[in-house]
């Protein structure tokens, strides 16, 4: 028998956020409030609060003028003003283009004819004037005096900062608030990966305690208080508008819906930073992926509510035999367990049926809990006839069930038109189900002509923005275009807002001119669909750094095409019908365009 080489098991401990925090800093965070009101004793030996401290939190100077939180980024931070002068920009919040954002401009009928005929020669070609400082521009980012490096070592423990010039005069025209000493922002964001709603100014020189979400996440399980004040600060602030925006609740009055809220359950389950293991994770049998999916909810059990997911995705699956076959998957705006209770209260004297499918947590999913008592009492008396859900037929647990591989359901054991199965649970192992534009390929219609690259490459200046290569299922390829995902984890650390979502269509994009080329957003995406590249100039030179006279680099993926009219030209130029850009989630359109 061979040797066995053991190890030390690798813990988040190991990658502190301030490598350099000391012990001083932790006993100054432990008499700052709400610190210094922990009891210390509720935490366990495996995570102690001064180790939370220790590993999980930083303090951090900003200047005046210095961008602290920027609207529409994806929030990973928590933070706490110590000392100075925050300003919070209110709704509308600041133009576009301080924030570092592109202004997205459909062309015209001219100008993407034109294209064709302007295509440079060189590579990956950009003019330098782009990337120099306008006079008219509020806002700086390739200047290397308007960013400072704060935080650790690695790509992860690093955090660039960006000024806005002329902050003083900048904000005169926007409505503010204030953010006081002593008060905690961000953590909603932090905890839910939910976009910032707002931007927040240094008007002053600054101290704040930044705060990991995976420290907040833990004081938030051990320390009642604090967790309810994050709770009420949700109900406070969003949990109402969330409910009423759900079509199960949006014909109820505010009463109505407050006292739904008052008795609503907060749950997460999972991996926040699912992204970080993911490629160690795909390596893996399924069965082993499925036993590490935490469980939400189980087939048989009773539905003590109707779970509404508020953030993430969440396997649907039932078991058959020894296993369990993926149904299909839910994600932001899905719900779990209502067919149950409707028919349960509708059918009171032919028997009460329990949950017909087990619900797990694909990387992270967090979880609003509406008690069955609350659905009863206040939801589906008045609920229009048109909302409520198909009738459900009864599943006789523990029978052996004979499948069709490709198409069956799983419940009777008919066959059915439908997605299969092991494109379905493929989609949802891979995480496939993240994408809302992905680009998926019939390789059984598909000829290898290459035209869908090439009409990639006209639209973007010669250089194609994917590769015809990916994840092959049955006769399908998930190729390697960029997703533009339900949960971006790309933008999460860029440090100009170059990467974002275009907030009326919903595309991530890239601003070529704000991006610095950290490779931040490339790291972070977890199916390698962002590339660097070396920028040249018009007669193929690279574009170098002044101050190190290395090539510049930037981030590129697709845009969807964007600013083309038509959208996608991958999609248009098949000759074949064999690609689709196509949202994952949506089992019709991906069961029709299969049956085409």
């Amino acid at each position: 028998m061979a040797d066995t080489v053991t190890i030390q098991r690798p813990r988040r401990w190991d990658n502190p956020f301030d490598p350099e925090f000391g012990e001083q800093n932790v006993d100054r965070v432990m008499a700052l409030e709400p610190f210094a009101s922990m009891d210390e004793s509720v935490f366990p030996p495996s995570a102690p609060l001064r180790d939370i401290v220790s590993h999980d939190m930083r303090f951090v100077r900003y200047g005046t003028g210095e961008i602290v939180i920027r609207e529409g980024d994806y929030g990973t931070l928590a933070f706490l003003l110590i000392s100075g002068d925050l300003s919070v920009v209110l709704p509308p919040g600041l133009p576009r283009d301080i924030l570092g954002r592109a202004e997205v401009r459909h062309k015209g009928l001219f100008e993407a004819l034109s294209q064709l005929w302007r295509i440079p020669n060189t590579q990956e070609a950009r003019d330098p004037a782009n990337f120099r400082e306008s006079e008219s521009s509020e806002s700086r980012f390739l200047e290397t005096d308007t960013a400072r490096v704060i935080g650790g070592t690695g790509v992860r423990g690093v955090q660039l900062v960006f000024q806005l010039p002329n902050a003083e005069e900048v904000l005169r025209d926007f409505s503010t608030v204030a953010i006081k000493p002593g008060e905690m922002f961000g953590e909603i964001a932090a905890l839910t990966r939910a976009t910032r709603l707002t931007s927040v100014i240094a008007t002053s020189d600054v101290e704040v305690l930044q705060i990991r979400r995976q420290g907040i996440r833990d004081i938030n399980r051990y320390v009642v208080a604090f967790r309810e004040k994050l709770i009420e600060l949700y109900r406070a602030h969003t949990l109402a508008s969330h409910l009423q925006q759900t079509p199960l609740f949006s014909h109820l009055d505010e009463e109505t819906i407050h006292k739904i809220a008052d008795r609503t359950l907060f749950e997460s389950y999972g991996d926040f930073d699912w992204h970080i293991s993911f490629n160690r994770l795909a390596g893996e049998s399924v069965q082993e992926r499925l036993e590490q999916e935490p469980l939400i909810a189980e087939e048989s059990n009773y539905p003590d509510g109707v779970l509404l997911i508020r953030s993430g995705f969440a396997r649907l699956s039932q078991q058959i035999n020894h296993g369990h076959r993926t149904i299909s998957y839910v994600g932001v705006g899905g719900s779990y367990g209502l067919e149950e209770v409707v028919h349960n209260w509708q059918q009171k004297e032919s028997g009460r049926f329990t949950l017909q499918h087990t619900l797990r947590s694909v990387g992270y999913t967090d979880i609003l809990r509406v008690p069955t008592d609350v659905i009863e009492r206040f939801v589906l008396p008045t609920l229009p006839g048109n909302r409520y859900p198909k009738p459900i037929d009864r599943r006789i647990n523990n029978v052996p069930v004979l499948m069709n591989r490709r198409k069956t359901d799983t419940s009777t054991g008919r066959q059915k038109s439908g997605v299969p199965s092991p494109i379905l649970e493929s989609f949802v192992e891979n995480r496939f189900i993240n994408g809302t534009a992905s680009m998926l390929i019939d390789l059984d219609r598909c000829v290898r002509c290459d035209a869908c690259v090439e009409a990639c490459a006209k639209g973007h200046n010669n250089n194609p923005r994917f590769i015809r290569h990916g994840q092959k299922i049955d006769h399908y390829m998930v190729a390697n275009a960029c997703m533009h995902c339900a949960d971006p984890v790309c933008m999460i650390g860029c440090p100009t807002g170059a990467i974002h979502r275009i907030a009326t269509t919903g595309e991530v994009v890239i601003n070529d001119e704000t991006c610095i080329g950290c490779s931040t957003c490339a790291s972070n995406c977890p199916y390698d669909n962002i590339r660097m590249v070396d920028v040249r100039d018009n007669s193929g030179n690279y574009i170098r750094d002044e101050a190190t006279n290395l090539p510049i680099m930037k981030a590129t993926k697709c845009d969807l095409c964007v600013d083309q009219l038509g959208g996608p030209a991958c999609q248009r130029a098949c000759p074949h019908d064999a690609l689709t850009r196509i949202d994952l989630t949506d089992t019709k359109n991906i069961i029709d365009w299969m049956n085409r």
